[in-house]
């Protein structure tokens, strides 16, 4: 387990190099960025903007850059999000998490009472022009919120009361994400906050003791609680776990979307189809193509090589972010960047797998990738974050 607390070796590099540090201290925060992180990140949006105006060009008739323009009025946002984050020093969230955590249930809580309905789910907000959806700035604000409660009781981390307040206060937002219904959301927020113990010193036995409570949990919601004539998913819900858990058995046809999606992926072979000849994808055969199978739909055009460049830079900023781990300045910032990087690595892979069948569909977005102006800005604002920790780092190098 990974506690965040200064070492004796650490203690003698800083005696050894006062000059050096202070010289870093003093340069500009521009010189401290992860410039290896920032020019993947970068590449992710123009990455995703690429992806974005192939899979949606035939989307709307007559106007093939429809979705593409308004991508980049994001892009143009979530740069101004991102330059804010860095310029912001990390320990102002953590002397600001009360009002940060009220300012998330509300924005959450608000959701289910005047949210727009689309899709079976509440879970955006019309403001003007602009639709954003509250839960995916939330996963962010929850970790920040989480990391400076635990980084205020590190010491008292062998108790179990400590991971069981901290659990406590991350239950509220969970259960609202998830009666929206967004399960994808939920689950995100659950691993963000599972990372965030993890590296905060979590004993290994109050870890197991909340391992098991979530199993519990996991079957009441699937088992126990439906048998008792209370059931706790809706029906597509509870079809998408079925079809999952057993595919041949499918008499509602919820397995629709993920056998459209595998036959996407497939036919996209090592090169893919291109942008004209994607007809799983440009005859709608593939549900929200632009969106929750932005994957497939952008395999299926681009081939392996182009989802394994996309991969790759996916797997550049998890590599950036965990090496940020190890050189924040402090527990609070350790904790926030271990966060945000579990939680990306979570989305993507429940993502990625729900395209190929690895997981159910939860109607999860990919980040940089999908449409939408949410998903992409909190992305962004993601990045920001993880740059001014690193910009605030014990060590100035890269």
């Amino acid at each position: 387990m990974v506690q965040y607390i200064g070492t004796a070796a650490t203690a003698r590099r800083r005696r050894r190099r006062p000059s050096s540090l202070g010289r870093a201290e003093e340069s500009p925060l521009l010189a401290r960025l992860d410039w290896t992180l920032l020019l993947t990140s970068a590449a992710l949006v123009g990455y995703g903007l690429w992806a974005i105006g192939g899979i949606t060009r035939h989307v709307v008739p007559g106007d093939p850059n429809y979705y593409l323009s308004r991508q980049l009025v994001f892009v143009a946002v979530g740069l101004v999000a991102m330059l804010a984050m860095i310029a912001i020093d990390p320990e102002w969230y953590r002397r600001s998490m009360r009002g940060m955590y009220v300012l998330m249930l509300g924005l959450l809580a608000l959701v289910l009472l005047a949210g727009t309905v689309s899709r079976h789910s509440r879970r955006w907000i019309d403001v003007s022009f602009f639709r954003f959806q509250p839960s995916e700035f939330g996963k962010l604000m929850l970790v920040l919120f989480v990391a400076a409660l635990l980084a205020d009781r590190l010491q008292r981390m062998n108790e179990l009361r400590t991971p069981l307040l901290a659990v406590a206060l991350g239950v509220p937002p969970v259960l609202l994400v998830f009666a929206q219904p967004d399960l994808g959301s939920a689950l995100v927020y659950m691993a963000a906050l599972g990372a965030c113990l993890f590296v905060s010193g979590i004993r290994w036995s109050h870890l197991g003791l909340l391992t098991a409570a979530t199993v519990f949990l996991v079957v009441a919601v699937l088992w126990l609680l439906p048998a008792a004539g209370m059931p706790v998913l809706h029906g597509y819900q509870k079809a998408r776990l079925t079809g999952f858990l057993s595919p041949s058995s499918d008499p509602t046809n919820a397995t629709y979307n993920v056998n459209q999606s595998e036959i996407a992926v497939g036919a996209g072979g090592v090169t893919g189809r291109g942008v004209n000849n994607a007809t799983q994808t440009n005859l709608n055969y593939l549900p929200e193509s632009q969106t929750d199978f932005a994957f497939a739909a952008f395999a299926e055009q681009r081939g392996f090589l182009g989802v394994a460049g996309l991969l790759l830079l996916y797997l550049l900023v998890v590599w950036r972010g965990l090496k940020i781990v190890t050189i924040a300045r402090d527990g609070f910032s350790a904790i926030v960047a271990a966060g945000i990087v579990f939680g990306f690595v979570f989305q993507i892979f429940v993502n990625v797998g729900m395209t190929v069948g690895l997981a159910p569909v939860t109607g999860i977005t990919l980040p940089f990738v999908s449409v939408g102006g949410s998903s992409l800005i909190a992305s962004m604002a993601m990045i920001g974050l993880l740059q001014s920790i690193h910009a605030r780092g014990r060590l100035r190098r890269g």
